[in-house]
């Protein structure tokens, strides 16, 4: 098959009307008619994830994220950087095809991006959940407890947390990426991608640090942009094994960026 007749594959099995004037789902780079050998997910389609998908002979690359450092993928003003001129020889060279399925991903019933990170720290419940996961309970710990068993259970290398780590907690609200969600009096930890420190629509750091000053327990956990939906990419090449025959399916990680 061709990548662009997987793609075709992917629209119809998504159970989801595709929104055809996505900018962010389309082909960055390389010929969609080309045969696809092995097909690789990720979450970001860093220099290093492509290198390891093209030794385990993988030429369709299917990303969650961007591939030229801007959501739109835009690369006009990158044509003399060499950094770029590097990666697309490289992509080009290796006769890479790459395709981002982003907003179709979040637009599923099932937002993998969401279950598989519940799962991934360890939260039980949100196993059918889409982009808007419900509160969830958890046997009652404290925050610095709860952080300490998210890394834990998950692998992450670094997280950053906010909140007293002595409060009791037993409430989860999780969005992934720069989903993460709005504190809400119902809710002691909320669990995220990414999100600004401050001059946000809600500012959820300055929140949760005057709760902690009032005594009053919250919590913020923030995981990263990357690995706040990895997992999901690995749960989606699982979905893709369904119906997509004859053709080797890997999820090849993009790498953790931060460290302390």
């Amino acid at each position: 098959m061709t990548a662009r007749e997987i793609v075709d594959l992917i629209k119809k099995n998504s159970g989801i009307t595709w929104n055809e004037r996505s900018i962010r789902d389309t082909f960055k780079m390389g010929d969609p008619d080309a045969q696809v050998k092995g097909i690789a997910t990720t979450m970001i389609t860093t220099f290093d994830m492509l290198r390891r998908a093209n030794q385990a002979g993988l030429n369709f690359v299917i990303t969650h994220e961007d591939t030229w450092w801007n959501d739109p993928d835009v690369t006009k003003d990158l044509t003399a950087d060499p950094l770029y001129l590097k990666k697309a020889e490289f992509i080009q060279k290796s006769g890479m095809v790459i395709w981002r399925n982003h907003d179709g991903m979040h637009a599923m019933k099932q937002d993998y991006t969401v279950t598989a990170t519940l799962r991934a720290i360890g939260l039980k419940g949100g196993e059918t959940s889409s982009m808007r996961a419900p509160v969830l309970p958890f046997p009652e710990t404290t925050l610095g407890q709860f952080a300490s068993q998210v890394k834990r259970v998950s692998g992450i290398r670094t997280i950053r947390c906010v909140g007293d780590p002595k409060a009791k907690v037993g409430k989860a609200l999780f969005g992934p990426g720069y989903a993460t969600p709005r504190m809400t009096p119902d809710t002691d930890v909320v669990i995220g991608g990414e999100q600004q420190e401050a001059d946000g629509g809600f500012d959820n750091v300055e929140y949760v640090a005057d709760a902690a000053s009032l005594g009053i327990p919250k919590g913020l956990v923030m995981l990263g942009h990357v690995v706040s939906e990895q997992p999901g990419m690995e749960d989606f090449a699982k979905f893709l094994q369904t119906f997509i025959k004859g053709v080797p399916i890997e999820f090849v990680p993009a790498e953790e960026p931060f460290w302390t």
